[in-house]
């Protein structure tokens, strides 16, 4: 498998684009997990052209296939991963020689092993935002018995509007130029850690979509995030400033799929975070400035005909994670025409589906089903099918697949 820029879109011809994709994987039971790699390999490039120039550190979360990753890496432009947990990131990191983990850990038996493995102390950065956590890291594994644990800050990119409140998601409590300055000045000034980076996630650009059904709601989104785009990259280059003031950092990390170009007009920003828009799902057709290609996609099967208007799919229960509504569903995309029960919708072993094309489907027809975000996908499978054409081109094992579920 080879990520190779072309001019070519299949999926823009769904009738072409989806017999496929059921033509490549028709010797497989489902459900079925299959990855395009003519899409794949336009998201990629496409990423790229949006970061302009700065490098992407892919976010594993969002994909959650270790070959994935690895051959997106191989990809000038993208380096290094930010993983989500700290057991994970070690584990990437045995082949992988940079992955900071985006979140805080609690893992002291991983802690331990970052301490005394030099090979993986020299590769995995952890992500801090309180000097309870440092405290924690001391109890885990002493500094006189570890080797140095490289740091990274992580600043709150959420924006406090005065007249919307809180807008963004709740992470770190380090707000302020002053308080990221602080922070590092503690982590400085105690033995047994590195202060090497800073991180700021601004779901509020990155992971709102300016595109919904509303047109009222979209002109409202698309406001907030001006406001906040020009706020945030005040306070962080004002932030990242105070900090090297006392550090000599390596990276400014921030972003994600939805504010790659917004993020990388930030000077402060050295590099930008991104996985979702690799697998293109759902929730990003919600967006103006970009279209990512439905990369990733599952299948599966009709088991019974509850009435003949109506089909009945084994399984489909497949719910995105944030606030539980429609739009967490997946999507069904293949046949044209399906749409769930209003009093049942995606169910954890079935989902009765019905529509025109609902008549036509018999025991044993595949329907294709695309997620809200991406690499939760991955936990429901323990491979995805990387197609080209009507053929599959290689199988790659997802972290469950490899016996690992992180999270």
């Amino acid at each position: 498998m080879k990520l190779v820029q072309s001019t070519e879109r299949p999926w823009t011809s769904p009738d072409t684009y989806w017999t496929s994709l059921t033509a490549a994987t028709a010797e497989l039971e489902t459900p079925i997990g299959a990855i395009s790699l003519p899409a794949l390999a336009y998201n990629t490039y496409d990423m790229l052209a949006r970061a302009g120039g700065k490098p992407i550190r892919v976010a594993s979360k969002s994909v959650r296939v270790r070959g994935i990753i690895e051959e997106v890496l191989r990809v000038p432009g993208y380096a290094g991963v930010l993983a989500y947990t700290l057991p994970e990131a070690l584990w990437l990191a045995e082949t992988i020689d940079d992955v900071v983990v985006g979140y805080p850990t609690a893992d002291r038996v991983a802690l331990a092993t970052l301490g005394t493995d030099e090979k993986l102390n020299s590769r995995v950065t952890i992500m801090v935002d309180s000097v309870a956590q440092l405290d924690l890291v001391d109890a885990a594994i002493t500094p006189t018995a570890r080797l140095p644990i490289r740091v990274a800050i992580e600043l709150d990119a959420s924006w406090d509007s005065a007249l919307l409140g809180h807008t963004g998601v709740y992470r770190s409590p380090v707000h302020t130029p002053d308080a990221a300055r602080a922070l590092a000045e503690v982590v400085l000034a105690r033995s047994g850690f590195r202060l090497v980076g800073m991180m700021g996630y601004e779901a509020q650009i990155a992971g709102l979509a300016n595109k919904p059904a509303s047109k009222a709601r979209g002109v409202v989104v698309r406001a907030i995030q001006r406001r906040s785009i020009t706020e945030l990259a005040d306070r962080r280059g004002r932030a990242v400033a105070a900090v090297r003031q006392v550090a000599d950092l390596e990276f400014v990390n921030g972003g994600g799929t939805g504010s790659l170009e917004s993020t990388a007009a930030d000077p402060s920003v050295t590099e930008i975070a991104a996985g979702s828009g690799l697998f293109g799902p759902h929730l990003f057709d919600q967006y103006v400035h970009f279209a990512p290609a439905p990369a990733a996609a599952f299948a599966l099967s009709v088991v019974r005909k509850p009435t003949p208007q109506m089909a009945t799919l084994l399984g489909g229960g497949w719910i995105a994670s944030g606030p539980p509504s429609r739009d967490r569903l997946p999507e069904l995309v293949w046949p044209h025409g399906l749409s769930m029960v209003a009093n049942e919708m995606a169910g954890e072993v079935q989902t009765p589906v019905r529509g025109a094309a609902a008549e036509k489907l018999q025991v044993g027809d595949r329907v294709w089903l695309r997620h809200t975000k991406a690499g939760e996908i991955s936990e429901h499978l323990n491979a995805m099918a990387v197609v080209d054409g009507a053929s599959i081109v290689e199988t790659l094992p997802t972290y469950r697949g490899e016996g690992h579920a992180f999270l």
